[in-house]
């Protein structure tokens, strides 16, 4: 079975490789490795575990979201925008090369306007 390296980085500055098995969500992997990762619905449509695609097979130049991963169903949770913007939604989301993630919270806070503002 194939697997990847996934490094995984905060905001705070914290960074953690983790590998992926090729059928295994990030989330999936990061809940074996024994890392919190903010998630809600597990099905792809509520958004709250966005990642951001930094770097993919070791280039950090524009790397389309759609050939880093493949989604075990349609992410609801991201429009076409979010997607061109490297925006991934980590609890549907397989690993297809080696990759650079931008998570937490703040991630998700991104892709919502605060109507407060």
């Amino acid at each position: 079975m194939t697997s990847y390296d996934l490094t995984l980085e905060w905001p705070t500055g914290r960074t953690r490789t983790i590998e992926a098995d090729e059928d295994e969500t990030v989330l999936e992997a990061a809940e074996r490795a024994e890392l919190a990762l903010p998630f809600g619905c597990r099905t792809g449509a509520c958004g709250t575990c966005a990642g951001r695609l930094l770097e993919a097979d070791g280039s950090d130049s524009t790397v389309a979201v759609d050939d880093a991963f493949a989604y075990r169903r349609d992410p609801r949770a991201l429009k076409t925008r979010h997607r061109t913007a490297g925006y991934v939604l980590l609890c549907i989301a397989m690993p297809r090369t080696d990759c650079r993630l931008a998570v937490g919270s703040r991630v998700h806070a991104e892709l919502v306007e605060n109507p407060w503002k």
